[in-house]
């Protein structure tokens, strides 16, 4: 049985973040809020917690202010316990005097850390992924087949192909050739591994164990020389071609990548539902956050269906429908609210030009995500645009079809945001 204690963790706070842009022009990827009241970091930090990884860091760079403070602020151990979450910013050194180039180079960078924690293993998470997953069962499959390397894996639709690293594997689940995000109908053709014909691919999960010895060789050696910067365009293709023993472990649970806007906006949405797939009612396996001291939401004279509703909220006479529903929002009377996530606010009152935060009276909001701290005036209508609409605004993004009105905006009353 692996010694779960033996295992460092390692997550990756990601780069610019510019498939989720406008709501990462102001905090980092793994800041950006999800189900109305966590943050994506709290879900791969909730996992090893919960799978008894308690030594845990995040790589930060980009943006990082608001990610560490929620990091700082939510996972502090007990004196009287010996694990920690701690942040490892990108700096610059007498080595080192670029900011990180890749997600390798990252860890590259933090080998020092690595070798001060004396862990026997290493495992490589992103900061950007919805899903609940116990890396003790990985970890097993680890040592059961003593793997230099172990990369999760999930089916891929084949529509979806290009977005991820796509393995191969033999029947003992070695990993035998991959490719980073292939296009090319040739090589997709030499990596079907399932006899389905709707998901005949297996994809990376991005999640990976590697024997820290290995992590750190490989690292080391390929410092000024090969430049291996990215795990999956360089480091894992690497090592399946130098003959490592590279297994891929099969999670048959619920996962999603939280990459694009529109990713963002329907996994969001797949929340409100009845049979949402994914659970954040587990009592065993909670999913943890900042402890929030807000009263409970005022609902009143309204008509809600298939709604995520947060801590903190006052709505009147409101129709809502299938839609997030953020902490301290505040809806104005007869306002109509569908198809969208309404982020909330960090604080009551007005905003910077002295307009109440949240949504006002007589609103039509359809197919919308509104970032924290806006201000959207009586009368505002907001409807979605085509799918593969871009738009570049003033006061808004459409990214996708999906209208997005960024961080502390305020969208004056009577505005008519539409195609």
């Amino acid at each position: 049985m692996p010694n779960m204690n033996e295992i460092l963790a390692v997550i990756l706070g990601g780069g610019q973040g510019k498939r989720l842009y406008p709501l990462t022009a102001e905090r980092a990827k793994p800041a950006v809020p999800i189900a109305g009241k966590y943050r994506l970091i709290d879900i791969p930090i909730s996992n090893c917690i919960n799978s008894n990884i308690f030594h845990i860091s995040v790589l930060t760079q980009f943006m990082s202010v608001s990610l560490h403070r929620h990091i700082s602020r939510t996972y502090n151990f007990d004196p009287f316990h010996q694990g920690w979450v701690q942040i490892w910013a990108a700096e610059q050194t007498m080595d080192h005097a670029d900011w990180y180039q890749g997600t390798a180079d990252a860890v590259r960078k933090q080998l020092m850390e690595i070798q001060s924690t004396r862990k026997e293993d290493v495992l490589i998470l992103a900061g950007d992924h919805l899903y609940r997953m116990d890396y003790k069962e990985m970890a097993e499959f680890h040592y059961d087949h003593n793997a230099d390397i172990t990369v999760a894996v999930q089916p891929v639709p084949k529509d979806e192909a290009s977005r991820f690293g796509i393995l191969k594997r033999d029947a003992d689940g070695r990993i035998t050739s991959f490719a980073e995000k292939p296009k090319d109908p040739e090589v997709l053709a030499n990596l079907v591994s399932r006899d389905d014909p709707e998901k005949p691919y297996l994809g990376s999960m991005g999640i990976y164990l590697f024997k820290t010895k290995v992590l750190i060789d490989i690292l080391r050696q390929s410092r000024g020389t090969e430049h291996l910067d990215d795990f999956g365009g360089d480091i894992i293709p690497y090592f399946i071609k130098n003959g490592s023993r590279v297994f891929g472990y099969n999670f048959e649970g619920y996962w999603r990548d939280i990459g694009t806007i529109r990713s963002f906006y329907e996994t969001n949405l797949e929340l409100t539902t009845e049979d949402a797939k994914f659970d954040f009612y587990d009592p065993d396996n909670p999913i943890f956050t900042h402890p929030r001291f807000l009263p409970g939401s005022k609902v009143m004279g309204c008509m809600m269906k298939d709604v995520l509703l947060t801590d903190g909220c006052t709505i009147i006479t409101s129709q809502i429908e299938h839609s997030v529903i953020g902490l301290r929002s505040q809806i104005g009377s007869n306002s109509k609210i569908k198809d969208s996530i309404i982020m909330g606010a960090d604080f009551y009152g007005l905003d910077k030009h002295g307009a109440p935060l949240g949504i006002g009276q007589n609103c039509d909001i359809e197919g919308a995500i509104i970032d924290k701290n806006a201000s959207l005036g009586d009368g505002v209508v907001i409807k979605p645009f085509p799918r593969d609409k871009d738009v570049d605004h003033a006061l808004y993004k459409v990214r996708q079809g999906i209208v997005v009105v960024p961080k502390s905006t305020t969208i004056p009353a009577g505005t008519i945001i539409e195609p």
